[in-house]
């Protein structure tokens, strides 16, 4: 019975871990976009949090934060040196520099919410 009781646990983390793999956030699964793609900023973070850019595109995110509760009050990408407010309800463009393969994060201003860019 403590076998049994012991496995419940594990077998319940398992399937949580299964359950919460999305696999349409895996870029291998994604078609690259170019031009504009909207990004929504929400209390669950970031949708969608995995963008596939077309290398060599001209592309630019639309970020609109959809509510006040959240801490997605801001959009930055440490590695292009932007830091964008999201106000609620107002598109906030950032442009995608598309020329190699590259994998580009973005978070919100505190870092709990985190979404990435593969340029491929």
């Amino acid at each position: 019975m403590r076998i049994v009781a012991a496995l419940v646990p594990l077998a319940l983390a398992a399937s949580l871990g299964v359950a919460g793999c999305n696999k349409s956030d895996d870029p291998q699964n994604l078609q690259p976009v170019s031009g504009e793609q909207k990004v929504e900023a929400n209390e669950k973070g970031f949708t969608p949090s995995t963008i596939a850019v077309k290398k060599g595109s001209t592309t630019h995110l639309v970020f609109t934060r959809t509510t006040a509760d959240t801490c997605a009050t801001e959009v930055v990408f440490p590695d292009l040196g932007i830091q964008k407010e999201l106000p609620v309800g107002k598109p906030v463009s950032v442009d995608i520099p598309a020329d190699q393969d590259k994998t580009l994060r973005f978070a919100c201003g505190m870092g709990m919410f985190n979404g990435k860019v593969v340029v491929k």
